[in-house]
């Protein structure tokens, strides 16, 4: 099993934490990891994304040009990594920011209402894992119980409060799926 995935969107929407997240979660699960960040110029509000690799082999290489999987947060993400999706593969795309629907029919197109379903759960900042809960669910990549396990170790000192509602919203993420 190889999951090459692009995961997308504004800075301060949990693009990083999702992939860092898989990344030590992959690595618990006793697999070989890669995780590249990549960010705008800008603090909050610019553009970020991140490739992560999880394979049961060796990485040949970190860079993912053409992704089994991108999970898009925002608009912009969905057009410039849409067309990026190999045939055959996933694009999850949070359907609470993303109102226009992706045009493939070569891929799986999940919807994620991220934002409602995190605001019913008490906080818009867990958007990102309800959407990585559906994908947990859809692909298997790694297990639920070892992301759980790499919350505290990922989440900063100042949100360890959020690790129960995190849990939550990955558990309606996957529910969707």
């Amino acid at each position: 099993m190889v999951e090459e995935l692009v995961i997308a969107g504004f800075g301060g929407q949990g693009v990083m934490l999702m992939g860092q997240l898989l990344s030590y979660a992959g690595m618990h699960d006793g697999k070989n990891v890669s995780w590249i960040p990549s960010y705008g110029p800008e603090m909050r509000g610019g553009t970020a994304n991140c490739s992560v690799v999880i394979s049961d082999e060796l990485i040949g290489s970190p860079i993912v040009s053409e992704p089994t999987t991108a999970i898009v947060m925002n608009l912009p993400s969905l057009s410039r990594f849409e067309p990026t999706v190999r045939p055959g593969g996933l694009l999850i795309y949070n359907s609470s920011l993303i109102d226009k629907a992706p045009e493939r029919t070569d891929i799986r197109v999940i919807a994620v209402p991220a934002n409602e379903l995190a605001i019913e759960l008490g906080s818009d900042k867990v958007a990102n894992m309800v959407v990585l809960g559906a994908y947990l669910e859809a692909t298997g990549a790694v297990s639920v119980e070892a992301l759980k396990d790499c919350l505290s170790e990922v989440i900063p000192a100042r949100r360890q409060d959020l690790i129960p509602m995190n849990v939550q919203a990955l558990a309606r993420g996957a529910a969707l799926v």
